[in-house]
């Protein structure tokens, strides 16, 4: 208990220390331990601090392997929780907002069109809870279930979760490691791996909701945004991909040069109405044939109010972009303020939303002696605000 006390307490002088003399230094409130401890069907489940060392922390429990804050400094060298969450276990098992927040989310992340897919002769059925749809794995997919800690150090956790044969309706049974990393480049880098014992579909992502001036500090319109894709999948009313691959080109999803997110936002389109704003699959330049590993930078984000960048590298060929459409300010988070509609945004990679049932997308189809691989992370910074 001593030990834990005097890392807590050097954890927090080097914060300060690195926020810069003579520079305004918030607070930074680092959750409780206790009020994410309990049991969930016979498992443990706890909250781990990773940080590294130019001083950012990351809080994860291992209920859905969630982010549950994440801080970061600005342009002064002020650190603010970048990430929505909650301050309790409870208040994720029983949300009354928000399901997905910073959790990992499969067997499926995205859509499946009508809960429905086959591989080979044999059809499979899931959940379709989603507007008619399977969303993010099912009703109790991945983010439900609580993941084994295989090892954790200061800056680094390994998750592990068996998922058995049929669960939420998948084939086989999938083996699935997660390694989570807070580098000392200021990265939060997570490795994926899985085997199957049997023919299926695999799609793996990260769910985070960012706002990069702090947790509840306004709405994410006025960030500059970049994306490297010059198509995007389109979508029908209930949010399923139409089997196309758009050009970007003269609609308000071109983000090959950084424009405001809010700055197209309310245009009149089919497709902004369709999402309710962006939540849509972006089909990423240049990834289409990149190996497991070999990433490229996907998305730039910049907040001029905080001068705080965010960058994601990818090896996966799609990023959806969520820009928070449905928050409605009733669900607070870690800090106590509200989670405003387009208060965060969401940037998840992955393989096109209901591939399964799209020949034409890349495949997510899983082999059993085959190995699913991914990785994926996100980079932080800061800049002169502009």
């Amino acid at each position: 208990m001593m030990k834990d006390k005097l890392l807590f307490t050097i954890s927090i002088v080097s914060l300060i220390l690195a926020a810069g003399c003579g520079n305004r230094h918030k607070e930074i409130k680092l959750l409780d331990k206790g009020a994410f401890s309990g049991k969930i069907n016979g498992k443990e489940v706890s909250l781990y601090t990773l940080k590294n060392k130019n001083g950012l922390i990351m809080q994860v429990t291992n209920f859905g392997a969630r982010v549950v804050d994440l801080w970061t400094p600005d342009s002064n060298g002020e650190f603010d929780d970048i990430v929505l969450g909650y301050d309790s276990l409870d208040k994720y098992v029983h949300n009354k907002g928000e399901r997905f927040l910073g959790a990992v989310v499969g067997r499926y992340a995205n859509r499946i069109a009508r809960g429905r897919f086959r591989i080979g002769e044999n059809e499979y059925r899931l959940a379709a809870f989603n507007n008619g749809q399977c969303l993010h794995g099912g009703i109790r997919g991945f983010d439900m279930k609580v993941w084994n800690i295989d090892s954790i150090s200061s800056n680094m956790i390994v998750f592990s979760y068996v998922s058995p044969d049929m669960e939420e309706g998948f084939p086989g049974k999938l083996s699935v490691k997660m390694i989570y990393k807070l580098t000392d480049k200021d990265e939060f880098k997570i490795e994926y791996s899985a085997v199957t014992t049997k023919p299926t579909v695999v799609n793996l992502s990260h769910h985070s909701f960012f706002n990069l001036n702090g947790e509840g500090n306004g709405t994410v319109l006025d960030d500059i945004l970049q994306i490297n894709a010059g198509r995007y999948t389109p979508i029908d009313s209930v949010s399923i991909p139409m089997g196309t691959l758009d050009t970007v080109g003269g609609t308000p999803f071109d983000f090959r040069i950084p424009e405001a997110i809010g700055s197209r936002i309310k245009d009149k389109n089919i497709q902004l109405a369709n999402g309710n704003g962006y939540d849509h699959n972006w089909v990423l330049s240049g990834n289409q044939e990149r190996v497991p590993g070999d990433t490229l930078l996907a998305v730039r984000v910049y907040d001029p109010k905080s001068g705080r960048r965010l960058e994601l590298y990818t090896d996966q060929p799609g990023v959806q972009f969520y820009s928070g459409n449905f928050f409605d300010g009733t669900t607070c988070g870690t800090n106590g303020k509200p989670f405003s509609k387009h208060g965060a945004m969401v940037f998840e990679a992955q393989k096109y939303p209901d591939s399964p049932n799209n020949p034409d997308f890349p495949s997510t189809l899983l082999n059993p002696g085959e190995t699913y691989r991914q990785i994926t992370y996100y980079k932080f910074s800061a800049v002169p605000r502009k």
